[in-house]
């Protein structure tokens, strides 16, 4: 008797290029929220990771700004369109990347080399799958860690700032997002300087980002 053959099953063809844009254009009501709600995960995560991470490699300017941040955002948008063609979840920049500035990283070599790493664990999928949730986790705390000495720089005198920082870094691992962060945080911030009366120290910016979010929580199911 023959003795049957079992074959891993593929990585790509069940979800390769499987996208119904039809039905998008027939249910645009429907698939509406589902694409903000994508964007809006989308960007403010990357965000989010990006100023954390680059904080912690010392890449910012001495205003808190990333320089030649539009590249960043270009990349995260190509990687996420690529992403959505391979059936992935969507892609964006990821808070574990701190664990590379923590080992000396600070150039796109890193980047190159862990997705070269990426690459070949997908021939060893079913042997990583066998370590368990728990077996990881410690990493992913000590990475945290590194994330929250960044909070010692933050200039917590005024109350307006403080409150909205203390939010974000609340709400954070008690929603599991950092766009949720993000989102409750600015919520805060632009609601405290309403409240004092200082509506013209917000940008048109921050006010359009506050109705985006506020539409974000009205439609959220």
């Amino acid at each position: 008797m023959a003795r049957p053959h079992h074959r891993l099953p593929h990585l790509a063809l069940p979800v390769f290029l499987k996208l119904d844009l039809g039905w998008f254009w027939h249910n645009l009501a429907q698939a509406l929220p589902l694409v903000f709600a994508i964007f809006f995960v989308d960007v403010f995560d990357n965000m989010g990771t990006l100023i954390g991470v680059c904080q912690r490699a010392g890449l910012l300017d001495e205003h808190g700004n990333l320089p030649k941040i539009g590249r960043a955002f270009t990349a995260d948008a190509c990687a996420a369109m690529v992403g959505s063609c391979l059936g992935t979840s969507t892609v964006t920049s990821y808070i574990e990347s701190a664990a590379g500035v923590e080992a000396g990283g600070r150039t796109g070599l890193t980047a190159l080399t862990t997705a070269g790493c990426f690459l070949l664990a997908l021939f060893f999928t079913p042997l990583i799958l066998l370590i368990p949730d728990v077996a990881t986790a410690p990493a992913l705390i000590i990475i945290g860690i590194f994330m929250l000495q960044s909070a010692a720089k933050m200039n917590l005198d005024d109350f307006t700032k403080a409150a909205p920082a203390a939010v974000c870094i609340m709400a954070m691992p008690l929603t599991f997002s950092i766009s949720e962060g993000v989102a409750l945080g600015l919520l805060v911030y632009v609601g405290l300087q309403l409240g004092l009366g200082r509506w013209r120290t917000i940008s048109p910016v921050l006010y359009v980002l506050t109705v985006l979010f506020l539409l974000h929580y009205i439609f959220k199911k």
